[in-house]
This record gives C-alpha cells, structure tokens and sequence, in this order.
C-alpha cells in the first residue's frame, strides 16, 4: 500500500485544542492598563475644558482622520475632502454626503458601530457592515462575496512578497468553520458586555481581545480589518459608557486607534501575526495566552491617547490666537491667510504649511499684488500674529504660536 502522507503540523491557534480560549497574564498587564486609563482621562479632561463648540470640531477632524487612517493600513487612499463630506452629512451638517461611495459606506460602519453600541452585534449586522464598505460588489476591479460569509474553497491566507515567491503570514480557519468560529465570537461579545455592575474584564483588554480574534477568524472575503477595527470601537464605547452612561460614545474616535496603528503599521500587523502563530504564543491545554499582543494594543491605545491630547491642546492654541487676531481690525486677505496657516497646524504633529508664507503664496492666495503682500504681511508682524524664520530672500512667515514651526522645503 503506498505510504500515506502525515497531515501538516498544527501552526495557528485556531488549531490548537484549546482554542478559542485567550488569556492574558492580567498581572503583567495591569500596569499598562492603568497607564491607558490615566491618559485616557486626561484626553477626555482636555476635551470637556475646551469648550462644547470647539470640542466637536475637533472631534469631527479626528473622525475624518481615523477614517483615513483605517483604510490606508489596507492601503486604500480615501479622498480626504469626500470623507469630510461623509462626515458631516451623518452629524447632520450637510444636506447630502460627496460621491465617494467607498468613502461614504466607511463612514457608515464607523457611526453605527458608535451611534448604536448597545444593539445586539449580530453576524446580520456585520454582514450589512462588510456589504456597505463595497458598494459595487468589487474589491478594486475583482469581484468578492459582499454581505455574506467567505465561502470559497481556498485557504484564505494573508500573504506577503512579489508573486512565485510569496510568504504567508497567516492561514485562517477553512471557510466551512467560519460559521461556527463566529457563532462563537459573537455569543462571547455579548457575554462580556461590560455593565456598571460587574465589569467583569478590563475593557481596553476586552477590545484588544476583539480585535485579535475577529482577525484570527478573518471570516469575509476582504474588509475585515477595517470590521475588526470597527469592533474596537465599539468595545470602546461599551467599556466608556459603562463607566458613565452620559459619555457620548463617539468619543471613541479622539483615542486614535487607527492612526496610531497606520503609525506602527508593521508592529502592528507583527503583533497580530505573533498572536495568531502557536510559535509566538503560550500554550496549555486550557487557553492559549495572548500577552505580547496584549501589551501592544495596550501601549498603542496610550499613544493614541497621548498624540490626541496634542491635538486637542493645539486647537486651544489655535482658539486663542483667533481671539487674538479678532480684536486687531484686520482685513479679509489678512483673515483667509491666517486661516490658511491655522489649517495647516504644526510640524510637530504632522502639519505645517510646507515652506512657510512667503511674499509671492500670500499675492497668489489672496489674489493681490506683491506690493499689497508685502504690507499686510508687514502689519501683520508689526500686530504679533506672524513672526518671521530665515532672512533675505529665504524670508518666511509663520503664525506667531508658540512651539509652532513649518516644515522646511527640501532642497
């Protein structure tokens, strides 16, 4: 008889015994937790001393960034201004959304997943999820399974490498278990809803254990990342509204999750990849132990929460300097340069009107001569609101903020 060949040895934790049982060594953890907590109460202080008009301003800039930010790590490019349009159609500030109807479908899971934390997450709601984020049916130009399970009899891998020499990352349950796998991360979600009565586990360390197990499952044809950084969003908003049921959910957003995870995207993707590999795990015959991946989430949470809080301390800045600039009787070219530069905010977070203001950008965004730039440009500086960096022809302008430098033009 010919020699049967041994099945292959078990490498993701979906195939291990005990799976899915994932643990955490909450001891180690805890110090990180509360670390999170800290400068998760800090962005939060931040943004309630600031005002309620400026708060939402801020928090809709940051939901436009998070969308852009969710769909780049599967390196998709939304067009920024048709995200805005999104975005302030479903705050009800805008009659209509833009024509991006990719952009607009995003947009639609990021509110439900916050406006509706506390309905039921069904696997028909997440169906609807993945089916809007591909409104043509069509993941780029190739046609993919929408508002449904995967069902294709392919391994469904995430992979990496030029074509023939292709390496693979991960390899996902088999499409005939995703059902099941999903049957059973759902009834899980809903049993550790966490409630003001028993918050029986941490809910930061909830929604990173949402995130690696959705993922591990990968249960649709595409879109599941941005889906399962949705579902953390929604852990998110449950964990903060169990702590105080009048914090607005969307709050979730000013956390920076998704631009902080685009930021490390490869430790990111790295740390998934070694919690869904039985190599980079602990393993006993009761649960299978996700720490590492644990601790990542944990620290990037905090990171999010602490590049959020520059965002918010530079709207206060840029507040007072328009309280400033409107007691100085300016003129409407002065005003639209101003904001120009405001817009642009500061190098130090990723900003900054690239080269500064210059005699020739200020004539040609006001539409007036250089001898008029030149004057308004002069009384400007005379009033304190520009301050000049570099001399000579190298002349630039920037706004007179503390802290705030432009990025120089790269010779």
């Amino acid at each position: 008889m010919p020699q049967q060949t041994p099945p292959p040895a078990p490498r993701y934790i979906w195939q291990h015994a005990a799976w899915p049982k994932l643990t955490f060594d909450a001891l180690a953890l805890a110090p990180a937790l509360d670390q999170a907590r800290l400068e998760q109460g800090k962005l939060l202080g931040l943004l309630e001393a600031i005002g309620l008009d400026q708060a939402q301003e801020v928090q809709r800039e940051l939901w436009v960034q998070e969308a852009l930010a969710t769909a780049a790590i599967e390196g998709e490019q939304l067009n920024l201004a048709s995200v805005r349009s999104s975005v302030a159609h479903r705050l009800g500030l805008a009659d209509a959304p833009g024509h991006d109807r990719l952009a607009d479908g995003l947009v639609q899971v990021m509110q439900d997943a916050l406006a509706n934390p506390h309905d039921a997450l069904t696997l028909d709601r997440l169906c609807r999820w993945q089916s809007a984020l591909f409104p043509g049916g069509t993941s780029g130009i190739a046609r993919i399974a929408v508002g449904r399970l995967r069902d294709h009899a392919d391994a469904m891998q995430i992979v990496s490498g030029a074509p023939g020499r292709e390496r693979v990352h991960y390899e996902a349950p088999p499409s005939h278990q995703v059902a099941t796998e999903m049957a059973h991360f759902l009834a899980w979600f809903e049993a550790t809803r966490p409630t003001a009565n028993a918050p029986a586990l941490h809910g930061i360390a909830r929604a990173a254990l949402v995130h690696v197990w959705f993922e591990s499952i990968h249960p649709f044809e595409d879109g599941n990342g941005r889906l399962g950084r949705a579902l953390v969003d929604m852990a998110l908003a449950q964990d903060m509204q169990a702590h105080d049921p009048t914090t607005n959910a969307a709050l979730v957003r000013v956390f920076g999750m998704a631009r902080q995870m685009l930021k490390t995207r490869t430790a990111y993707y790295d740390g998934l990849n070694q919690a869904q590999c039985l190599h980079g795990v602990r393993l006993d015959a009761a649960a299978i132990d996700v720490t590492p991946w644990m601790q990542w989430f944990v620290q990037a949470f905090t990171q999010g929460c602490m590049a959020c809080q520059a965002v918010v301390r530079q709207a206060t800045e840029k507040a007072v300097f328009r309280m400033k600039a409107g007691q100085c009787g300016l003129n409407a070219r002065q005003h639209k340069v101003l904001e120009r530069l405001l817009d642009a905010g500061h190098v130090a977070l990723g900003g900054g009107f690239l080269g500064g203001m210059t005699n020739e950008k200020y004539a040609k965004i006001t539409g007036t001569s250089k001898a008029t730039a030149t004057r308004d440009l002069t009384d400007l500086l005379a009033k304190g609101l520009l301050r000049v960096e570099g001399v000579g022809k190298a002349t630039r302008y920037a706004v007179n903020v503390p802290g705030w430098h432009q990025p120089e033009v790269k010779p």
